[in-house]
């Protein structure tokens, strides 16, 4: 016997409304093999957004491995991270979905609103070690549809260079004031200050994120004071001369290959440049973003979730609940998060992390004060109100409205 109701497939006005919820603001993929024929009973199918990870590298190996454990063949297909989301709302409506899938964050929501998720208390997939601000990002309606295999987040780079010769103690920077007067220092000196991405797509809203929690704004009042202020701040950076005008158009790798040059003393990028970091030729360091007033800011959590969807033959979901919990162990979590570049979901293997290679702790701290972009109970309300704030943005940036009217204007456009 089991104990999981049969969901609706999602109709073909939900798979056009809901396939925008989320775009690539972690990792980079390529271009994946498509489809599946669904599976015997000794198959299982899995689907994931690392197209990268070629059949024998670590990834499919640890899939091999947890397959031979469970006593079955795993089949799967890496899709890049903008194509999985309508194959899996596709194969749902279909009644083929894959045994598990595992998917950016922000979609988890959209897919278990469409009803193509089993819930953790259907699934009985052990959550209880998870960090609880990762694992609110695969919630939803009270309900928890998966659970994290890794995460990755926002923080500043810093040129050490660059900040020693403008006479910038790092231990200065906590707070948007003292960042400011030390981007002041660095144009001073004849340097560059900071960069970031604000093109008008996710990667955008990805960014600006940091600094519009760091200033207690709300998702549900992008027009608050507290809302303006970020982007006040963002705006007279550039109108001081301490970011680029770029930035407009700047993605998360193009600020970065800013950055590289060595000309900046921050920029604003996630853990997955550690390795282009390490190639940089300079020394560098990482610091958690500021909140407006100090402390730590939340930063989006990027990262992935693995879900078991709604399956027509029930009897699959005992071995599949086996493979996600395979996947998400304690020593595969330390490997897998190793070759990603993430920081685990778990405290106990994220000191793990961290006694292997110290560099990790300002992202482990980063990682911890961050929050999912659908949390706060958004749910599919996430994706509308992201690209009425990356509007704002690119709005207030180019000079055509002021932060106080772009947000304005978002927050009408969203209700």
């Amino acid at each position: 016997m089991n104990s999981f109701s049969r969901r609706r497939r999602p109709t073909a006005a939900v798979l056009i409304s809901l396939a925008v919820a989320t775009a690539v603001t972690a990792c980079g993929s390529g271009s994946g093999s498509s489809g599946s024929e669904g599976a015997d009973s000794k198959t299982y199918t899995v689907w994931d957004p690392y197209p990268q990870f070629a059949k024998g590298s670590a990834w499919t190996k640890l899939l091999d491995k947890c397959g031979t454990q469970a006593g079955v063949k795993v089949k799967r297909t890496g899709f890049d991270t903008s194509d999985l989301t309508n194959k899996a709302l596709l194969a749902a409506q279909q009644g083929n979905s894959p045994d598990i899938l595992i998917v950016d964050n922000p979609v988890v929501s959209t897919l278990a609103e469409a009803g193509v998720l089993t819930t953790t208390d259907d699934n009985k997939l052990d959550t209880s070690k998870v960090d609880p601000n990762l694992l609110a990002a695969g919630q939803s309606g009270g309900k928890t549809y998966g659970t994290p295999i890794g995460a990755n987040t926002l923080a500043l780079y810093y040129n050490k260079k660059v900040l020693k010769e403008a006479g910038v103690d790092i231990a200065s920077v906590k707070d948007w004031a003292s960042l400011t007067a030390a981007l002041e220092k660095v144009k001073k000196a004849g340097k560059k200050g900071i960069t970031f991405s604000a093109i008008g797509t996710e990667e955008g809203s990805f960014q600006f994120l940091p600094w519009f929690w760091g200033a207690d704004a709300k998702l549900t009042q992008l027009d608050s004071a507290q809302g303006v202020s970020a982007l006040s701040l963002w705006k007279n950076w550039l109108g001081s001369g301490y970011a680029p005008n770029s930035v407009i158009n700047n993605t998360q790798t193009t600020s970065w290959q800013e950055f590289a040059t060595g000309d900046y003393a921050f920029a604003e990028n996630g853990t997955w440049q550690l390795a282009n970091a390490k190639k940089a030729g300079f020394e560098y360091g990482v610091l958690p973003i500021p909140g407006a007033s100090g402390g730590s800011a939340a930063a989006p959590t990027g990262g992935e979730f693995v879900t078991l969807p709604v399956q027509d033959d029930t009897g699959r979901y005992t071995t599949a609940q086996k493979l996600a919990t395979c996947l998400t162990s304690t020593q595969n979590l330390y490997d897998t998060d190793t070759t990603l570049s993430y920081v685990a979901p778990t405290t106990e293997v994220q000191d793990k992390q961290v006694a292997a290679n110290a560099e990790l702790k300002p992202w482990v701290d980063a990682v911890k004060a961050a929050k999912g972009r659908t949390s706060d109970d958004l749910g599919t309300k996430y994706p509308k109100i992201s690209e009425q704030m990356w509007k704002a943005v690119q709005s207030a940036l180019s000079g055509s409205k002021s932060p106080k009217d772009a947000m304005a204007d978002a927050q009408s456009a969203v209700k």
